[in-house]
């Protein structure tokens, strides 16, 4: 299988725990996790970020006030996926220890489900695409090692 080329910067915010969950993203898995799931050349930032930080972009931008665990910003989708992923560190770790899964599977799953996004998939106001992200969601883990995030 031939995977897209991706130009990646992968970069960390002020986050408590930094070490952890730079531990859970070598930038080599999550360029690999991002690849499986383009569709197209990419070039993508995957930011990770503390609170305060995923709380003031979920508020100014889509006026939630409140830190979500991934926030897709999509540039561009073609010919060149263009694209920022922000990711509340706080928000990925407490979901993961909630839902009994390693926190590296809970990330590889937001990080395609963003790249999804990105992709022009919205599981929000489509409820076609929310069963074809969930289904490719599955698929791209199961591929990548990772059971079913579901």
């Amino acid at each position: 299988m031939s995977l897209n080329h991706l130009d990646l910067s992968l970069q960390f915010g002020d986050v408590p725990d930094r070490a952890l969950h730079r531990a859970a993203l070598p930038k080599a898995a999550v360029s690999k996790w991002l690849r499986h799931a383009l569709q197209s050349d990419a070039e993508m930032t995957v930011r990770i970020v503390g609170a305060d930080e995923a709380r003031a972009l979920n508020l100014g931008y889509r006026h939630k006030d409140y830190a979500t665990n991934v926030l897709t910003f999509d540039y561009a989708q073609t010919p060149v996926v263009m694209a920022d992923l922000v990711l509340c560190a706080e928000v990925v770790a407490a979901e993961a220890a909630t839902q009994g899964k390693p926190l590296q599977a809970h990330y590889a799953h937001l990080l395609i489900h963003g790249t999804l996004h990105a992709q022009g998939y919205d599981h929000e106001t489509n409820e076609g695409d929310a069963l074809e992200m969930e289904t490719l969601e599955i698929l791209l883990l199961a591929a990548l090692g990772f059971d079913c995030p579901y």
